[in-house]
């Protein structure tokens, strides 16, 4: 019986062996894959790099013909237009044939999630490697049987990292001693139409990880029609005798921010930045400004980006944990495991044996044994003490026989002589 305790006790020990052997294993492979993983690490410094020139890469539509646009920027120092290169300009339909608008229509959506949830997927952003993740904007292959009715303005300037503005409006650049000026004498207010459509915008050199904010953005002025006529009736009890130019001012607030990246699959500078936008309706007729939603709205019309270069430089960088530090994990896995193995080994054999009244049958068959022992140990004093107190008498009667035979002796002799 003795033996058969053993054997089931060694296969309990058996089972919680292979069972630890199982937990070392998957966690060893579990920190496994963790070390595997890159982390990365963000800091701060001062950007010391003031002699740096700043790229502005633009695809951009306006729904207005090249002849009536203008395109260029204006820094804080003062330097010609002209200096900071010059760009394209190409007319086109302002309508998307269906390939387009499929792939303009994904990259809104894709681009809206990245930057709602930038900061859930940036680290997959980084590790991505992908420097143009929406990929070539498809060609045109349906063309409209009309007059092009829009101007497609692309291409990068190199300009100074400094604040600036980089605008769209009507009318050609006229360069000046001290800034420039935009011709539009020629144009009618029912040539203004500055709903326009970003394809790019981005600064410095592609870099994988940077999310262009508004790339993807397309802004219409007919949804403001609705609310001119509502003004119109306001403001004028005839609304058919008033003519409200479509006149419009976005602007852009972008703070630029220089970036170094340093990942396993790229290494190098760029830029990112943050935006806020604001649009509002250009109304100089007294009758319209008379409404006190649009009192004191005058301006120039266009797209005005204003842009402004943090002090502060990001460094990014890509990092494996280190190798010292993952083996020391190990150690404490397999140590850890096979202590608390033994430990839960010995709970669990106590459970069960209570569970089953072993435990108390042990405690029995131990304390029959005690109370076994006892009782023959008392029946050996017991013993020894009898014999302890016979002995003595039966050297006395030995003595006493012997005497006795002693003394019969001379007594047999005496008739003799």
């Amino acid at each position: 019986m003795e033996k058969s305790k053993r054997e089931k006790r060694k296969g309990e020990e058996e089972i919680v062996s292979v069972l630890s052997l199982a937990v070392i294993l998957w966690l060893m492979v579990m920190e496994m894959v963790y070390y595997l993983e890159t982390s990365f690490t963000y800091t701060f410094i001062p950007d010391t790099e003031f002699s740096e020139k700043l790229k502005i890469n633009v695809d951009i539509t306006v729904a207005m013909p090249c002849r009536y646009v203008g395109a260029d920027v204006l820094d804080m120092t003062g330097q010609q237009v002209m200096t900071f290169g010059a760009l394209e300009m190409e007319d086109t339909w302002w309508e998307l044939d269906p390939d387009q608008r499929i792939h303009f229509d994904g990259m809104q959506q894709v681009n809206s999630y990245f930057r709602e949830q930038f900061h859930s997927i940036h680290q997959l952003l980084w590790r991505s490697g992908y420097i143009n993740i929406f990929g070539d904007f498809p060609k045109r292959r349906v063309m409209p049987n009309k007059e092009k009715d829009a101007c497609q303005v692309m291409g990068t300037l190199e300009i100074n990292k400094v604040a600036g503005n980089f605008h769209i409006t009507a009318g050609k650049t006229i360069p000046l001693p001290r800034g420039h000026a935009h011709l539009a004498v020629f144009m009618d207010d029912k040539d203004y139409n500055f709903t326009h459509r970003i394809n790019k915008l981005s600064f410095g050199d592609p870099a994988p990880g940077i999310v262009h904010p508004l790339e993807g953005d397309e802004e219409l002025t007919e949804k403001s029609k609705d609310a001119r006529a509502v003004f119109s009736h306001i403001c004028t009890p005839n609304p058919t005798s008033l003519i409200i130019p479509d006149l419009m001012s976005y602007q852009y607030f972008i703070t630029v921010v220089p970036t170094y990246v340093s990942t396993y699959s790229y290494r190098g500078s760029t830029f990112q930045y943050s935006v806020s936008e604001q649009s509002r309706e250009i109304a100089h007729d007294k009758a319209v400004t008379h409404s006190p939603l649009l009192q004191n709205s005058h301006g120039t019309p266009g797209i005005f980006f204003k842009y402004d270069v943090s002090a502060l430089r990001v460094n990014v960088h890509e990092r494996h944990e280190p190798l010292l530090a993952f083996l020391m994990r190990l150690c404490g896995i397999i140590g850890g495991v096979m202590t608390c193995s033994g430990l839960m080994s010995s709970i669990v054999s106590l459970a069960v044996d209570c569970f089953t009244c072993r435990f108390f049958q042990r405690h029995t068959d131990k304390t029959e044994t005690v109370t076994t022992s006892q009782k023959t140990t008392t029946l050996l004093l017991a013993t020894e003490l009898v014999q302890t107190e016979t002995q003595p008498l039966l050297t006395s009667t030995t003595i006493t026989s012997n005497m006795v035979f002693v003394s019969d002796a001379p007594q047999s002799s005496t008739p003799e002589s």
